[in-house]
């Protein structure tokens, strides 16, 4: 391990001082402006900053500046979410930045001042988390947690945790990657004391159910997922919640790899190669036949659209494979504005006209009756069990998706409303050599070959 210089590594992915000094002026400035503004509108909240900014945990160029204001719990619901919203808007207008407001569990309003986003997120002040009133309020909890019990030594291991898991694919709790959240990285670091010391402990003991409980709550029965990592200041919560079972398990391989030959490249981007070309030629080796079915992606906040799109794309590959057509594979990708695409890979694409479908034991009579009306003369006895043949609904995919993607059959199909919306008013399906054929851009050209290439950046 003397190979790796994580010194020179923390250099590159450390913020600059001139870039701490820059961004804890701005967030100043930003407390400063709503505080002020609240008290002349005689609004009772208080800014805070909160998030990877106020614990020192950012990354170098990626300083997302969080700001909570908060009201007593008194405080009306409506009210808290009206004047919250219109602080944050007043603030971003005054700083002469873009905003916007968003809606996940709770609003908050999103901006852009001086080339840095900036949230504001009204919520309530609680002192612990039995007086919780909405998701977002233990944030507050969270950062206090953690700036009281990570040193300034710890804060360069999160850094080195959060990169690497970035190069890797695993960071960010988002529904788009289904990974690890910058606090659970945090978590990870005062659990096993360094970022060497949490590929250890991935590498070589982590199995499903895994369970970090820093302060001993004794609550991980509660969860039933792949890490459970009982939230510090709320016992009744699994930070890792959002840690889906494939980024967990990328994670742990990551980690096996980097001990094995451990390389300072794991803690930068991977130059991958690749054009329409090469993908092509990847995807006819297979023997495969591969379909994208292309749609407008709804407009509904971007945590909604992925699970709705991972949704519709799983039931798509169910109700395929029950009409006896065999999926190799399959993915989705989303630019969240204009497209959205669900790859899937068929292994059996064309099917005999006719199946044999099974019916009841000759010794329940009842039901052997109601079969032989149904199918009299075509039915034969195998074993002691009766079949027919029956034509087949779907002989190809291509007449899979053209029956099941209309008004009167998309009901097979589980997925959002806002998902069946759009594919409804417009869809294509496109065979995965007609896609290459066009004008792909440069994402659609990695999602694909990321699909072909499933560990691609789990190694160097």
């Amino acid at each position: 391990m003397a190979d790796i210089n994580f010194d020179r590594i923390l250099e590159d992915i450390k913020p600059t001082e001139t870039e701490k000094k820059r961004v804890m002026e701005l967030s100043d400035e930003l407390i400063k402006n709503l505080n002020e503004t609240a008290s002349r509108k005689g609004a009772e909240a208080e800014a805070v900053l909160v998030g990877s900014v106020a614990k020192s945990t950012w990354l170098a160029g990626k300083a997302d500046i969080d700001i909570f204001m908060e009201f007593s719990l008194d405080t009306d619901e409506s009210y808290l979410k009206r004047c919250g919203l219109k602080l944050g808007h007043n603030c971003i207008e005054t700083m002469g930045g873009t905003a916007e407001e968003r809606y996940a569990s709770h609003p908050y309003v999103t901006g852009t001042i001086e080339g840095y986003e900036v949230d504001f997120v009204p919520c309530y002040f609680i002192e612990d988390a039995s007086q919780l009133k909405s998701a977002v309020d233990r944030t507050i909890l969270h950062t206090q947690y953690i700036k009281k019990h990570l040193d300034k030594k710890q804060e360069d291991e999160v850094l080195l945790l959060k990169r690497f898991m970035e190069c890797v694919g695993t960071y960010g709790s988002e529904f788009k990657v289904g990974g690890f959240s910058g606090y659970l990285c945090e978590l990870m670091v005062l659990e096993y004391g360094t970022f060497m010391g949490v590929l250890g402990a991935a590498s070589s003991s982590w199995r499903y159910g895994q369970i970090v409980d820093l302060e001993n709550h004794g609550t991980a029965e509660l969860f039933k997922d792949p890490l459970v990592a009982v939230d510090p200041v709320d016992k009744n919560r699994n930070v890792a919640a959002a840690l889906n079972l494939q980024k967990m398990s990328d994670f742990i391989v990551a980690s096996e790899n980097f001990l094995k030959n451990p390389s300072e490249r794991y803690f930068y981007p991977k130059d991958l190669e690749f054009h329409s070309e090469s993908v092509k030629k990847e995807f006819l080796k297979r023997g495969t036949k591969t379909f994208i079915l292309t749609f407008r992606p709804p407009d509904i906040p971007a945590d909604a659209v992925y699970p709705q799109i991972r949704k519709t794309e799983k039931s798509i590959v169910k109700v395929a494979e029950s009409h006896g057509f065999t999926v190799t594979g399959s993915d989705s990708w989303t630019d969240e504005d204009d497209e959205a695409m669900i790859l899937v890979e068929f292994e059996t694409w064309k099917l005999p006209t006719m199946r044999k479908h099974s019916g009841p034991q000759i010794w329940f009579k009842e039901h052997q009756e109601r079969f032989l009306e149904k199918y009299s003369g075509k039915a034969w006895v195998e074993g002691d069990r009766w079949v027919v043949e029956v034509p087949r609904t779907y002989e190809s995919v291509e007449a899979f998706f053209e029956g099941v993607l209309t008004p009167n059959k998309i009901g097979y199909l589980r997925f959002g409303k806002h998902v069946k919306t759009e594919i409804l008013k417009e869809h294509q399906l496109l065979d995965i050599n007609e896609l290459l054929e066009s004008q792909c851009d440069g994402e659609v050209l990695r999602f694909l070959y990321l699909y072909l290439n499933k560990n691609e950046l789990l190694w160097r």
